[in-house]
């Protein structure tokens, strides 16, 4: 199999795990405010592509269980062999060129078309929540670096999972990711948006059922952000949904087609949901 490995991880075993404390005292408790959330959650509907409004959501209903998950992963040799040798997740996927040099039909391949054809990049994504992200969040140890790949495999999540980036791919999207990283803030964006797509919407579709589906398939597979980001891009896409467990979702794409046959374009939902008010 192709890899995008620089060194095996046997050399890097031992490089970088004793250079970070595990974790930095000063780091907040994980608490909920739920009134924060809503607000900032009106203000992200007039606007989906408004990233000033997440930062502040996250912050509101965090993973709580987070640092335990850190952890929990960290202290294994596993671990701390990925974190050795996949310092920077941004730096690899960002890496076209390499990652063109994968074979055609690999999970690389397929996100860099996605991420082409998006106009996305991960650097991108880190400078846009960076912009809102306050000074004292900001540690530099080993919780800091297993945040940074939650993160930074969310469009890699896109890949994997299927689900694009319309409306209803998004909030499907959102809660695949709460079965991977139980955020509140993931399940909560995922299902208030889905209510605003039904709110809005002129033809009945799965919305909920895809969303709930997606939610079970993330917590059903193996969590992307602990696993050896290189070697999954190197694998065939549908080898690497096996391996991680993924299945193909059966009720977004039905609602797709349910839109579609209604003369509704699935990635101008909302715009056109808008114009028919």
């Amino acid at each position: 199999m192709a890899t995008l490995a620089t060194a095996s991880m046997t050399d890097t075993a031992t490089r970088g795990t004793n250079d970070l404390p595990f974790m930095l005292p000063g780091r907040p408790k994980m608490r909920y405010d739920f009134a924060k959330a809503w607000r900032h959650f009106r203000e992200l509907v007039k606007d989906k592509e408004n990233t000033a409004e997440v930062f502040p959501i996250f912050e509101a209903l965090p993973w709580r269980g987070v640092y335990d998950a850190a952890r929990a992963f960290l202290s294994t040799e596993r671990g701390q062999r990925i974190r050795a040798s996949e310092p920077s997740l941004v730096t690899i996927l960002d890496d076209h060129e390499a990652l063109r040099r994968l074979p055609a039909g690999s999970v690389g391949q397929v996100y860099c078309d996605f991420m082409e054809r998006e106009g996305l990049s991960a650097q991108g994504l880190v400078d846009e929540l960076e912009k809102y992200r306050p000074a004292n969040s900001r540690f530099d140890d080993q919780v800091d670096w297993y945040m940074r790949r939650l993160r930074d495999t969310h469009d890699l999540m896109h890949v994997l999972s299927g689900y694009g980036r319309d409306a209803l791919g998004e909030q499907c999207v959102l809660a695949f990711t709460y079965g991977q990283q139980p955020a509140l803030a993931h399940l909560f964006l995922g299902y208030a948006g889905a209510m605003e797509i039904s709110r809005r919407g002129r033809v009945k579709v799965p919305i909920f059922r895809a969303v709930r589906e997606g939610h079970k398939m993330g917590k059903a597979c193996s969590r992307l952000a602990e696993m050896p980001i290189r070697d999954v891009l190197a694998m065939p896409l549908d080898e690497a949904r096996r391996m991680l467990g993924i299945r193909a979702a059966r009720y977004y794409p039905e609602a797709h087609a349910k839109l579609r046959a209604a003369g509704i374009d699935p990635y101008d939902l909302l715009a056109a949901a808008k114009q028919a008010a």
